[in-house]
């Protein structure tokens, strides 16, 4: 135990350095704009307010952008989640031909840097009448190379004999899928639902491309756009709106900790 004392030491160091910019970013969203200016600057608010939350809420739309950041998150999250485990079955489990050049195809677009493809992407969406939509926000991203390739290693672990059993009891392929397999891949599901909503939630250059109006913007784009300009020497109103963005993603994650961790693990040693 004495030994390992600086292990912790620089265990507890390093969770500072990374919490403490959140922390002080809470503090400061319920301080006074006078309070956020002065020098030497106070880590706890002496007169906490929630006016910079009612402003936000009231005055700069976020409700709107709220709303559609939720939408476009929630519906590839779950766009992810059933497409990719749907694809990762079918290389895992099911025998067809061209089903090793398909997986290989898809070890390919994940080598692939996403700038390389987000100009074509965005030419192909804006000549289907897409832009400025939520279908839109959403298409490009119902599907990753990556939950693919997750799903594939996780269903690939899982042993032939389940399948086989279904089949003796009559059960058919969408059945075994439905049933058996998916069910006991919790813990991947988790992970990617995750990484995906972390991903589509956060997401600011695609949205800032293709949402033209104000009523299409997400959180990440409207608070990039509202921290210019005269809001942006409002520190409290910008450390509110940083907040909201965080949080949920947060307690997201603290939610299903246990089984992204879990799914984390699994898939590393299979």
């Amino acid at each position: 135990m004495r030994r390992t004392w600086w292990i912790y030491l620089i265990g507890v160091l390093g969770l500072v350095a990374v919490a403490a910019p959140f922390v002080w970013m809470l503090l400061g969203s319920f301080k006074a704009q006078g309070e956020l200016l002065r020098v030497p600057p106070t880590w706890l608010p002496e007169n906490a307010t929630t006016e910079n939350y009612a402003a936000l809420f009231s005055k700069a739309h976020f409700p709107r952008y709220f709303l559609n950041s939720g939408i476009v998150a929630l519906v590839v999250t779950a766009g992810n989640l059933i497409f990719c485990s749907m694809i990762g079955y079918a290389l895992a489990k099911l025998h067809f031909k061209g089903k090793n050049a398909l997986f290989v195809l898809v070890l390919a677009t994940l080598m692939i840097p996403g700038m390389v493809t987000f100009v074509p992407l965005f030419v192909l969406v804006t000549n289907a009448g897409l832009a400025n939509s939520y279908p839109g926000l959403i298409l490009p991203f119902l599907v990753s190379p990556f939950g693919v390739f997750l799903m594939r290693q996780f269903f690939g672990s899982l042993p032939d004999d389940l399948m086989d059993a279904g089949r003796v009891d009559g059960a058919g392929e969408l059945g075994i899928f439905a049933r058996i397999m998916l069910p006991l891949t919790r813990p991947a599901l988790a992970t990617l639902g995750i990484l995906t909503f972390l991903g589509s939630w956060n997401n600011f250059l695609w949205p800032l491309v293709i949402a033209q109006t104000e009523d299409k913007y997400t959180l990440p784009v409207a608070l990039a756009l509202y921290s210019t300009g005269q809001n942006a020497q409002n520190f409290g109103l910008l450390m509110a709106g940083a907040v909201v963005v965080v949080v949920p993603v947060l307690v997201l994650f603290l939610v299903f900790q246990r089984h992204v961790t879990k799914g984390i693990a699994i898939t590393g040693l299979k």
